[in-house]
């Protein structure tokens, strides 16, 4: 790093030193001893110096239940069927989910091994600026930083706006004469995120006993909708629905409209992060965290597999479906079920309530993720979205800042709803390239060193080629979630997540050559691992 550089980082680490102290330990926080965690957790923390601000409530059972409620995989991958069955049919969608649940476990892996390596809120930002070169962690870790902020932010409105499309289209199946407007979705995705603003600060203290709960009506819920389509609905022929692709976007070929496809699957499996971004609050994190991690993709991926084979089996007549009045496959395939308003209303309610439960726990990743990058001065109004206010002992302020974003992002509902649909897809471009910016600088430390630190979950001598299979699935999950729907682009067919995206990366930039490059200095010039 150039000398003037070193004398700039040498300044701010002396005003860093004097807020929190060279060595941060467990006596500077208000946080009773029990909630502090084990001798590894403390241990943790003194090593990345940060001080233990929050509970540690967490623990295997009650996280797992948060990363899967938080994925909701069988419940995202059929509330937004519609886009998968347009590009690639039955076959396009089970083949494509099947290499997706494939390639992230290998991501998982990745992501498991550096959560016990280093088990921070920050998540990938805090491991890019460990593991890339001392001399370009800075900007790296805090682009880093910036991706998973507004991937996760824009993951609140992506699970709103699908928890809004189902409640829509439960309206008009009861009332086909309901039109439905623009500020309609708005609204719900408002009520939705308010609504789970409610269980992320009143009941805070109860969220991981929540989060258990959730966990079980997720499972439970899963059977609930199985079972009638296994006894009540006709089925396909097998040959049909395992290998008759659809190509309705107008593609050169029915693969690469399948792969156009991909993105539904993508985003029904991304947010393996969030368990780590609750690794303050997760008691003998270095261990729990990347089990639970592992133990997501093998819960959610079996039953969203299960799920999405059934359904595929049960889906009847594919141009009718996608030409239902009611905008929603997945609703006109529970009444055609079930001939019952009743039941397709109870069956499309259980959906809402686990994509509700999905948004509460997308909020508190969002809001821990936001609060850690401002306590790293990452952010514009970083000292008041990284306080913790005593006897809550939660980010409040970043909870809140959370439920705003999303209010601001809902009212693009008003001026296209095209636009808010890409809002899902730029949560899921974000965060892939959050993976893939960490897994590359870890695969990049394996290679030139120094030794990874110590960890209690390991991948083992396999873990470069994981590393390494990781990336190249990554890479095509990451092509694939910028291209439209349809061969042809038009203002309503365009992707608007490449912009979005693009003006995100730019505002950063702008920030960081005006304010943050004197502020932000990287997580890893606090840790202290040598010591």
């Amino acid at each position: 790093m150039a000398s003037t550089d070193s004398k700039e980082i040498g300044v701010e680490m002396h005003d860093i030193d004097a807020e929190q102290g060279d060595n941060p330990d467990m006596t500077g926080t208000h946080i009773s001893v029990k909630s502090t965690g084990t001798a590894y957790d403390q241990q943790d923390m003194r090593v990345m110096g940060k001080l233990q601000e929050l509970r540690r409530n967490f623990r295997f059972i009650s996280i797992l239940g948060f990363a899967c409620t938080l994925m909701s995989t069988w419940e995202i991958v059929l509330a937004s069927t519609a886009f998968a069955l347009n590009n690639g049919g039955s076959a396009g969608l089970i083949w494509t989910f099947v290499i997706v649940v494939v390639g992230y476990s290998f991501v998982f892996g990745s992501l498991a091994e550096m959560a016990s390596m280093a088990p921070t809120s920050g998540g990938q930002y805090h491991w890019v600026s460990e593991f890339a070169p001392r001399r370009f962690q800075r900007l790296m870790s805090y682009m880093t930083g910036w991706l998973c902020v507004w991937g996760w932010l824009s993951g609140i409105a992506g699970v709103c706006f699908f928890t809004a499309q189902l409640i829509e289209a439960l309206i008009i199946l009861n009332h086909p004469t309901f039109v439905p407007q623009p500020y309609h979705a708005t609204l719900l995705i408002i009520a939705v995120a308010a609504f789970s603003i409610f269980f992320n600060t009143f009941l805070a203290k109860k969220l991981p006993l929540v989060e258990a709960i959730l966990l079980l009506i997720h499972i439970a819920g899963f059977f609930a909708i199985l079972i009638p389509l296994w006894t009540l609905a006709p089925r396909a022929n097998a040959k049909d629905v395992f290998t008759t692709f659809h190509n309705g976007g107008g593609w050169n070929s029915e693969g690469t409209s399948a792969l156009v496809g991909i993105l539904t699957a993508v985003i029904s499996l991304t947010g393996s992060d969030s368990a780590a971004h609750m690794s303050e609050e997760t008691k003998d994190a270095g261990v729990v965290l990347p089990r639970s991690i592992m133990w997501s993709i093998v819960v959610n991926g079996s039953l969203g597999f299960i799920m999405l084979v059934t359904f595929c089996f049960t889906l009847g007549d594919l141009d009718s479906i996608l030409q239902t009045p009611t905008y929603s496959p997945l609703v006109q395939v529970f009444f055609n079920t079930t001939n019952s308003y009743a039941g397709s209303n109870v069956m499309t309610a259980i959906i809402i309530i686990t994509l509700i439960a999905s948004a509460i726990s997308t909020i508190a990743t969002c809001s821990r993720q936001l609060w850690a990058f401002a306590r790293d001065k990452g952010l514009p109004f970083s000292s008041i979205l990284a306080h913790v206010y005593h006897g809550w002992d939660i980010p409040l302020n970043a909870i809140f800042m959370s439920f705003i974003v999303t209010a601001i992002l809902s009212l693009i509902n008003l001026g296209s709803t095209i636009a808010i649909q890409a809002v899902a897809s730029l949560s899921a471009s974000m965060l892939l390239t959050s993976y893939m910016v960490s897994i590359s600088t870890l695969l990049l430390r394996r290679y030139t060193g120094p030794n990874l630190p110590t960890r209690r979950w390991s991948l083992g001598r396999w873990g470069a080629v994981v590393n390494i299979v990781a990336l190249c699935f990554l890479s095509v999950f990451w092509i694939f979630s910028f291209f439209p729907p349809t061969a042809v682009v038009t203002t309503t067919t365009m992707n608007w997540n490449s912009l979005m995206f693009a003006i995100i990366v730019v505002v950063a930039l702008v920030y960081y050559l005006l304010k943050a490059r004197h502020e932000y200095v990287g997580p890893v010039m606090l840790v202290k691992r040598d010591s």
